[in-house]
């Protein structure tokens, strides 16, 4: 009589269930790292955006601008890139989204009717964004920051939709 060899059905269903299990606990990690993803671009469009403001404000300074606010009868300008208080403006085709040069994932989001905060993010992503908010005055510099869905409040509850 031949000796036959193989698996039987429980161990196969044993085998089976076990796999299951671990897929059901792995599945959750794996399917969040689009959103980790996103979350680390922006933060580098964070660090860009930080870089641009320290070299604009570098040149405003030579230029002697740096004191002066962006109006529209005194546009202050460096390289097609317009200045408040030597800062880029809260604009995007002329002030901070000149002064960048952003990857085509990221979209312009919003922007202040008084051009005072401009957001950068990804489309239909609302959790996070990059938050440009333009110097005030001489004394109050231009900031940028992730904003978050759980830190929004105020003018920015919106700020990171579309």
């Amino acid at each position: 009589m031949k000796k036959q060899a193989g698996f039987t059905l429980i161990e196969l269903v044993v085998v089976i269930v076990i796999l299951g299990i671990l897929a059901v606990t792995a599945a959750p990690k794996f399917l969040n790292l689009q959103d980790d993803a996103r979350d680390a671009s922006l933060e580098g469009l964070r660090g860009a955006i930080a870089s641009a403001m320290g070299i604009s404000y570098g040149r405003a300074a030579i230029e002697g601008i740096e004191t002066v606010q962006w109006t529209e009868s005194v546009r202050n300008k460096i390289d097609d890139v317009e200045h408040s208080f030597g800062y880029p403006t809260a604009d995007d085709p002329k002030g901070i989204g000149q002064a960048i040069d952003k990857s085509t994932d990221f979209i312009h989001l919003q922007t202040a009717k008084n051009y005072m905060w401009i957001t950068y993010g990804f489309e239909n992503y609302t959790d996070n964004c990059v938050l440009y908010h333009a110097a005030k005055d001489e004394h109050t510099p231009a900031t940028v920051k992730i904003l978050d869905k759980a830190g929004q409040t105020g003018e920015f509850l919106d700020a990171c939709k579309k």
